[in-house]
C-alpha cells in the first residue's frame, strides 16, 4: 500500500481513537532489512531479516496446523525460545516443505547465520520462515549469501524492503506502522504480512511479524497474540486449502520504556489497536486472493458454536459462492445450497440469508425484495452476507475472496 493512501480502508475494521498511522519506520529497537539473493526465479528481493537491539526483548508464535509442516516451522517449534525471539529470518520462492531432515538442517544454518548477522549471540532466539514452491530444496549457497548482504542492509526504516522481500504471489504490500496512545504514555506498533493463496481459517498460507517499543511481558505477549489471531487470521479464506508454512510473531522491544501491565485498561487498549492492526492485514490478504476481484463477509447467527462454524466455512469455501461473488452475481440460492450442505438432514431448514441488508430468504422461503436494487449492491468491493439459523446463542463470521479466471490461470503456471 502507497503511504499516500490510509491503511485501515474496510468498513468492517473499527480503528481505536488511540491510533494514529504513520507514513513507516518500526518501533524503537527493531532494524530491518531486504535483499535479493536469487531464490526466486523472477528475480526481485526474496530474503528478508529483522532484528531488535534489546536483550529483553519478548514474544510470542502461532505457526500452522498442518500435518505437513515445513522444516523451518517445525525447527522453531523444537528449537527456538518462543517467548524471547530477537530475530527474524525469512525467504521467498522456496517452502522448504516437503524436503525431510536436509530440509531441517539447512532452516537451522539458516538459524546460525540470521544469529550472527543479527547481533543477537544464541540461536534460539532467532525465527525462520520460509514461503513459496513445496518440495524443492533450498539454494544454501544463495541464502547464506544473503543473510549477509541483509546483515549490512539494517536500518530502522527498512520495514518496506522487508515486506516485500517476503512476498510470492501476493500484488498487494501488507505493511503498516502505527501509534498507539496509552495512559502510560505513547509507544508504535508496526507489523509486515504476505499471503494471497492458499488461504484458509486454521489458519492460513501466511506469514506476519509484528514489532512494538511497548514493554509487554512473555505471558501478555501470548494472551493478546491468541486473542487477536484468533479473531483475523483465523478467520480468511481464500481458496480454503491449509499451508504448511503458516507463521505469525509478536515481538516486543520495550524500548519505549511504556509499561503495558496485565489487567490494564492500556492492555485492554493496546490489544484494540492490535486486533485493528491484524484483522486488516487479514483483509488485504483476502482482497489479494489471487486474481480477487470482491470480498465477502458472511456472518451466521443462532444454531449452536458448532452449527454456526460450519456453515461460516461452506459458505466461504464454496466455489458457487464464490464464483457469484467474483460476478457479481446476487445468486442467493447458492448460499441456501452451502447451508443445506454443512447442514445435512430430513427437514426443511428455516434458514434466513440476507445480503448487503436486503432480505431475499426468510424460514427457508423466497422474500420479494428489490432484485435491481440488490443487483447494484452485489457490485461494491465488500459484499455481506447475513444467515439466521434456528435457536439463538451463537455468531460466526468469516471473510473470504472470490474466486475467477486469474487464479486458475496463477496456480496452472505457479511452477513455470
Amino acid at each position: 500500500m502507497s503511504t499516500t493512501h490510509s491503511f485501515f480502508t474496510s468498513r468492517w475494521i473499527e480503528v481505536p481513537g488511540n491510533v494514529t498511522e504513520l507514513p513507516g519506520g518500526l518501533p524503537n529497537g527493531f532494524r530491518a532489512a531486504g535483499v535479493a539473493c536469487g531464490i526466486k526465479p523472477s528475480g526481485g528481493l526474496d530474503l528478508g531479516l529483522l532484528a531488535s537491539s534489546a536483550p529483553d526483548t519478548t514474544s510470542a508464535a502461532r505457526f500452522t496446523r498442518s500435518g505437513t509442516q515445513s522444516a523451518p516451522v517445525l525447527l522453531c517449534r523444537e528449537r527456538c525460545n518462543l517467548n524471547g525471539i530477537r530475530a527474524v529470518v525469512v525467504n521467498a520462492g522456496n517452502a522448504n516443505a516437503a524436503t525431510g531432515r536436509p530440509g531441517f538442517e539447512n532452516a537451522a544454518k539458516m538459524q546460525g547465520a540470521a544469529a550472527l548477522a543479527g547481533g543477537v549471540g544464541v540461536e534460539s532466539a532467532v525465527a525462520v520462515a520460509s514461503t513459496g514452491v513445496i518440495g524443492v530444496p533450498l539454494p544454501m549457497s544463495a541464502v547464506m549469501q544473503g543473510i549477509v548482504g541483509a546483515s549490512h542492509a539494517l536500518r530502522p526504516d527498512g520495514e518496506g524492503d522487508f515486506a516485500r522481500s517476503i512476498r510470492t504471489t501476493d500484488a498487494l504490500e501488507k505493511h503498516a506502522s502505527l501509534e498507539v496512545e496509552l495512559e502510560a504514555g505513547t509507544v508504535r506498533l508496526s507489523a509486515q504480512a504476505k499471503g494471497a493463496g492458499m488461504i484458509s481459517p486454521n489458519f492460513a498460507t501466511l506469514l506476519c511479524f509484528v514489532q512494538t517499543d511497548a514493554a509487554l511481558s512473555a505471558e501478555t505477549c501470548e494472551l493478546l497474540l491468541g486473542v487477536t489471531v484468533k479473531r483475523s487470521f483465523e478467520r480468511v479464506s481464500v481458496d480454503g486449502q491449509l499451508s504448511t508454512s503458516d507463521t505469525v510473531i509478536l515481538q516486543a522491544s520495550g524500548e519505549s520504556g511504556v509499561q503495558v501491565d496485565p489487567e490494564t485498561e492500556d492492555e485492554v487498549h493496546f490489544g484494540e489497536a492490535l486486533d485493528a492492526l491484524l484483522r486488516q492485514l487479514a483483509l488485504y490478504i483476502v482482497r489479494d486472493g489471487e486474481g480477487a476481484r470482491r470480498i465477502g463477509r458472511v456472518v451466521v447467527r443462532g444454531g449452536d458454536d458448532s452449527s454456526v462454524a460450519r456453515v461460516a466455512h461452506a459458505v466461504a469455501d464454496s466455489p458457487l459462492v464464490k464464483t457469484a461473488l467474483y460476478g457479481g452475481d446476487p445468486n442467493w440460492g447458492r448460499i441456501v445450497q452451502a447451508v443445506g450442505m454443512a447442514m445435512p438432514g430430513t427437514a426443511p431448514l428455516a434458514v434466513d440469508v440476507a445480503i448487503e441488508g436486503v432480505q431475499v430468504c426468510r424460514a427457508g422461503q423466497y422474500v420479494p425484495h428489490d432484485a435491481d436494487a440488490l443487483r447494484s449492491a452485489v457490485q461494491r468491493e465488500e459484499i455481506e452476507y447475513e444467515i439466521g439459523l434456528p435457536g439463538e446463542g451463537a455468531e460466526v463470521e468469516r471473510y473470504f475472496s472470490d474466486l475467477g479466471h486469474e487464479y486458475v490461470t496463477l496456480n496452472a503456471e505457479y511452477t513455470t
